[in-house]
């Protein structure tokens, strides 16, 4: 049996934030996360796509960031069960939780933090009928490394935030880049959407609106695919890879018969608090959960983890009263064992 104070199911990058925040209050982390290694998404899905509303980071690699987190962490020595997928949880009759993960291993934690991003997920795939003859041929529904289109030719078809962003990020390095939407409106970042339209202006990237793929041609390999264009005949734009980016299909798994409450498959919490489910003691933060005016964002997400981290405390400690200090102040333990101080000019404006 593993013992923590907390239990971070997820080890996505609001799983890995919420032990930072956890540390400062000096309770350990433990976290169970479906696949091999920490960072969820961000580093399994998109390590090479550059995400733009991270504080202090003008632009940063999603991999990058969550090299940062995990390193973020290491001062607080969290440990983690990975490869396994929590299957069930059992409340005990001294309010504790087990949750056992699918391999039979057991975790004991008095709070359950559940920041499984999306849950288990599978991108979604257009209707094209031929598109499974070219996976891995040509068709990719996610970009892990943004080198193999280095000088090719590329179809990016989809009208949200990762269409626009790999269609700006792939113009200094494919070949030739189209985007194709099957409307004119986009549904990404504005300043996204101006991008664009000015390295369309710039012959950086074709942009057909409103449109759609309609059949993939080669052999053995893409080698382009008929589009359909309103109010026009169908035409063939020569490609190397066809890339359509219509988001992923997210299934919450075992944890949608734990007997929370789901809402159009994500867990219902209680924002006007701290972030807890309907199960006293379990709390969902991050793209999993949802309540009026959510946004799915990671910088959301931080917000949640520090709230529920500060409420995760008084469930453990109901005896203690935590004073919160700025770490400008206290100091953290550094990465190397020992404490960085805030400078004495900080310190002495503050006292």
């Amino acid at each position: 049996m593993i013992h923590t104070d907390i239990l971070i199911i997820g080890a996505g990058p609001t799983g890995l934030f919420t032990v930072f925040e956890a540390g400062l209050l000096k309770l350990k982390c433990h976290l169970i996360d479906a696949l091999p290694q920490a960072g969820g998404q961000c580093s399994e899905i998109y390590p090479k796509k550059p995400i733009y509303d991270i504080p202090a980071y003008p632009e940063i690699l999603a991999g990058d960031l969550t090299d940062k987190l995990i390193e973020q962490t290491k001062q607080f020595k969290p440990d983690f069960t990975l490869g396994e997928r929590a299957n069930t949880i059992e409340k005990q009759e001294d309010g504790t939780f087990i949750v056992t993960t699918n391999k039979g291993t057991k975790h004991q934690a008095p709070v359950v933090a559940i920041a499984g991003g999306l849950g288990s997920f599978e991108p979604r795939k257009p209707p094209i009928p031929n598109i499974a003859d070219f996976e891995d041929k040509g068709v990719e529904y996610i970009i892990r490394d943004p080198e193999l289109y280095r000088d090719k030719k590329v179809v990016i078809s989809g009208g949200g935030d990762s269409a626009l962003d790999w269609a700006i990020f792939l113009s200094d390095v494919a070949s030739e880049v189209t985007l194709i939407h099957r409307r004119n409106e986009f549904r990404g970042a504005l300043d996204s959407v101006d991008t664009v339209q000015e390295l369309k202006n710039l012959g950086k990237i074709n942009l057909i609106t409103p449109a759609e793929v309609k059949e993939i041609l080669g052999n053995e390999h893409v080698t382009g695919v008929t589009v359909e264009k309103k109010g026009e005949e169908p035409f063939i734009v020569d490609t190397d890879h066809f890339i359509p980016l219509f988001g992923l299909s997210p299934k919450l798994g075992p944890i949608s018969n734990w007997g929370l409450e789901i809402e159009k498959n994500a867990i219902k919490v209680n924002n006007a608090l701290d972030y807890q489910t309907n199960i006293p003691g379990i709390y969902a933060i991050g793209d999993v959960n949802t309540y009026p005016g959510k946004l799915k964002l990671i910088l959301c997400g931080f917000h949640e983890a520090t709230l529920m981290c500060q409420s995760a405390y008084k469930r453990i400690h109901p005896d203690k009263k935590y004073v919160m200090k700025y770490t400008t102040v206290g100091g953290v333990e550094g990465f190397d064992g020992t404490k960085k101080e805030a400078p004495k000019a900080v310190v002495k404006a503050i006292q």
